[in-house]
């Protein structure tokens, strides 16, 4: 890698520890008010921290991490993307928009594989998260492309629509699901047959990520594919009825639902047919992905595999190749910070559970998946526990924080990050309790990597990659409603030096983002930032 070898930083002086960079997923800066659940929470190691003084707020949605406008939270992915490649590029959602509004989205070879199939007479499905939170989907997306079904002709199409509850209102199903079957309806006309045909809360229905409990992808099979479960008329009734079993039910975690007539379902996925997965985040649909494209499956029995033209919106795993077939090119990302580390002879150590684990590596690498160099680079996965989190908000936080504790005392590994989930999962619960708690427990994590830095003379670096866990709560007409979305918050940055080797003051960036802190990871290690990286939080005294 001689063409990523980093220059040295004149004036800098080598410390003896390493650097430790924290990414409190979820934690933002909200209120710091009675709905803002990290400043509930008991966190004096945190505070103490934030009197430091490099401590500065980052901006984590919007424009800032190449989302389309900044009414568009942030997310995890796009927000590891920036921090690991240095800068902001068109990202998910953005990159579908200007696909859809230039016609690309139906010019590319994936569609007209679809095409192909619908001309056939085969019927032609979509599966995905049905919602406008912009975090994994969009309906706008969605609509687009039935809309263009509509106009070429096809003859049957089917919707299996995931329902969200996370990103959006945690009950706000029906406003998604009545316009649905409404806009099926219409394009209905001239004998052509659009419909639901099954679906079910995204939590338990098909978006699994990260190997974390393939049942999710198995009952997301039986319902789209296989056409089993529990039979409705229409997904309206399945919603409503599903609501009015369990007031206490979220779309999120709602049942699986099949749309049947006469005892037989809609919408079986059967040979010849097409499909296509319409979010474009790709964490939560690599697993689903596969279970269509991979002729020697083994995550489970899927009884049948019918031979299907299988496309995603977009590839959700470049290197791996997952899926095969997509819609829209993802974003190019290279001369990511990990290549540049790499090929400076920096060590690097990565760790976090299952659930995070993605995206201190394959997000933070640019989309790509693997060691960029394994004789330097050392990942570790730590595997998630599999109930719902606000059951233990404390999730794998010491195990988290153990592994890099090892790291820290190995002296192996200069360059070490880490992931605390904490903050985003028992935040996407609604469960204050559970949310302060979760805050709680990433301080506790905290103060044993200071206690350790403090001994090996090395760094920490404090931020986080969006808001979740700084509101709990949104007040409408004096009625309170959990908030189990992300925020537009901005989030914490953090420098503190145990070594005394040099001095440091914050830079004078402007409007600092995510995407400024490759630059800063380059600077505290001694090296200029890389050509074109947005410019260093940091700047020596």
């Amino acid at each position: 890698m001689l063409d990523r070898q980093l220059r040295k930083l004149k004036g800098y002086n080598e410390f003896p520890g390493p650097l430790v960079t924290v990414i409190m997923d979820g934690v933002g800066l909200g209120k710091r008010d009675e709905s803002d659940g990290v400043y509930l929470a008991y966190k004096p190691v945190l505070d103490a921290l934030s009197q430091e003084k490099l401590f500065t707020k980052l901006k984590a949605h919007g424009k800032a991490v190449g989302l389309p406008s900044d009414e568009d939270m942030g997310n995890s992915e796009v927000g590891h993307n920036a921090l690991g490649c240095g800068r902001v590029l068109a990202q998910g959602a953005q990159l579908v928009n200007e696909a859809v509004a230039s016609g690309k989205i139906f010019s590319s070879q994936a569609w007209e594989g679809v095409r192909g199939r619908a001309r056939a007479g085969a019927a032609v499905h979509f599966i995905g998260l049905l919602s406008d939170g912009n975090v994994h989907s969009h309906i706008s997306q969605l609509y687009a492309m039935l809309e263009r079904c509509g106009q070429e002709g096809f003859a049957r199409v089917r919707v299996h629509p995931l329902l969200d509850g996370r990103d959006v209102g945690e009950k706000s199903a029906l406003s998604y699901v009545e316009p649905l079957e409404q806009k099926l309806a219409a394009l209905s006309a001239g004998g052509r047959d659009f419909r639901v045909a099954s679906g079910g809360g995204r939590m338990v229905t098909t978006m699994d990520r990260y190997n974390a409990n393939w049942a999710v992808v198995e009952k997301g099979w039986k319902t789209h594919v296989l056409g089993e479960g529990r039979q409705f008329k229409s997904a309206s009734e399945a919603v409503s009825t599903y609501y009015a079993e369990d007031p206490k039910i979220t779309d999120q975690y709602m049942d699986s639902f099949v749309v049947a007539e006469a005892g037989k379902p809609v919408g079986a996925i059967n040979d010849g047919d097409a499909v296509i997965f319409f979010n474009f985040r790709g964490d939560r649909a690599i697993e689903i992905s596969r279970a269509f494209d991979e002729l020697d499956f083994k995550e489970f029995d899927r009884k049948r595999a019918p031979k299907v033209f299988y496309a995603g919106l977009m590839q959700y795993d470049g290197e791996a190749r997952i899926p095969k077939n997509f819609l829209v090119e993802p974003p190019a990302i290279d001369r990511v910070l990990g290549e540049f580390l790499c090929g400076s002879g920096v060590t690097s150590f990565a760790v976090s559970e299952t659930q995070k684990f993605g995206h201190v590596t394959y997000f933070w690498n640019g989309n790509n998946s693997g060691y960029i160099d394994e004789k330097l680079e050392k990942y570790v996965e730590i595997p998630s526990d599999k109930i719902t989190f606000d059951l233990r908000p404390w999730m794998k936080a010491a195990e988290i924080t153990d592994a890099a504790l090892n790291a820290v005392a190995g002296g192996r590994h200069k360059f070490i990050r880490l992931n605390y989930p904490n903050g985003d999962m028992v935040g996407h619960t609604g469960v204050a309790p559970a949310v302060r708690v979760a805050v709680e427990t990433v301080d506790l994590g905290l103060g044993r990597l200071v206690q350790a830095l403090q001994k090996a003379r090395g760094m920490l670096m404090v931020t986080a990659d969006h808001g979740n866990a700084d509101c709990l709560w949104t007040e409408k007409n004096g009625k309170r409603s959990p908030h189990v979305a992300h925020t537009l918050n901005p989030v914490p940055f953090i420098v503190k030096d145990f070594s005394g080797a040099n001095s440091w003051d914050l830079a004078p960036v402007q409007a600092p983002g995510l995407s400024h802190v490759a630059a800063t990871i380059c600077n505290l290690l001694g090296y200029e930032a890389p050509d074109g990286y947005d410019p260093s939080l940091v700047s020596l005294g």
